[in-house]
């Protein structure tokens, strides 16, 4: 997440998050990650990130267009053309250009479809109730009809799909995903925790927001909800490891739940879950990073390991 303009952002969102939560609710002691690595081979570029991610990750979908987008969100869709076939979801931004969605075939591992939206960071993209909600400009949630962006990905080329309505502010929509009829949405620290609230989805995409905010790691870049837990990825720099959270549902002070924290590659972003797998987003194969001597891991695909691995951790 190597991006000014994106910083300032997100810390001004990150402020306004803060000011609607209590001050004893953010904490600022740090979480011990597990940092041992293997220091052999790897089935990604650069040194190895951790013992743990090197033994519960491996290969998956190549992701298009990094010589022109930068990958951000991972979303799930399933049964998306009415025939019982599912799409891994993938956002990308280019600065000063149209954002794009890209469906991809977690049988295959092929493209399926291109899809164009207004430019944003597009931080996250889930689906649900009908719905494909995308983070938007600033701190916004933007919403698309499924059966509009169904057509959209079918359609060749790359069509621009309008989303419906006005984005919905939030307090930070810095990263998102959806849970059954609840989306969670969430900031980006660089410096502190970061906060995330529930959101509840009505059949026309309203959201409801509910009370109480949960505080989340430090550069927190995507998350994955479970029956039982939360999967954080976090990350910032080029250079450094990034870290994965798995932390046990039930806390909303993070010092008080139980977690597990390990390092993975650098520049780990979005991050979902589909039948039992977690397919996990890297910004680093971008054509922003990939040619930079100082970029730790270059990672042009997606990741994944099962779920079940990853929770397992924390029981």
């Amino acid at each position: 997440m190597a991006r000014p303009l994106a910083i300032l952002t997100t810390l001004f969102t990150t402020t306004a998050a803060l000011t609607a939560v209590s001050a004893p609710t953010i904490a600022t002691a740090a979480i011990t990650c597990d940092t041992a690595t293997t220091g052999g081979a790897t089935f990604y570029d650069g040194p190895s990130a951790s013992k743990k991610y090197d033994a519960r990750f491996s290969n998956s979908a190549t992701i298009p267009n990094l010589s022109t987008h930068t990958p951000q969100g991972a979303g799930t869709w399933y049964n998306w053309d009415g025939s019982g076939k599912n799409l891994l979801l993938v956002s990308s931004y280019r600065t000063g250009a149209n954002s794009q969605i890209y469906g991809i075939d977690p049988a295959t591992g092929s493209t399926v479809g291109v899809v164009a939206v207004a430019e944003s960071h597009v931080g996250g993209i889930t689906t649900s109730k009908g719905w494909a909600f995308v983070a938007g400009a600033g701190s916004s949630i933007r919403k698309y009809r499924l059966t509009e962006l169904r057509d959209a990905m079918k359609a060749a080329g790359t069509p621009y799909l309008a989303q419906v309505g006005t984005a919905r502010d939030v307090a930070g929509s810095s990263f998102l995903t959806s849970y059954g009829d609840s989306i969670f949405s969430g900031s980006f620290n660089e410096t502190g925790r970061g906060a995330m609230y529930e959101y509840k989805i009505a059949d026309d995409g309203t959201l409801t927001t509910l009370p109480g905010a949960w505080e989340v790691p430090t550069k927190a870049q995507g998350l994955m909800v479970t029956a039982n837990h939360f999967v954080y990825s976090t990350s910032y720099g080029r250079s450094n490891r990034s870290n994965l959270y798995v932390v046990r549902r039930g806390q909303k002070d993070l010092d008080a739940a139980q977690l597990s924290c390990f390092r993975a590659p650098s520049m780990t972003e979005g991050v979902t879950e589909y039948n039992g797998t977690a397919y996990l987003v890297y910004e680093s194969g971008s054509h922003l990073y990939a040619p930079d001597s100082a970029t730790l891991n270059v990672i042009p695909r997606l990741h994944k390991a099962s779920v079940s691995s990853l929770t397992s951790l924390v029981p």
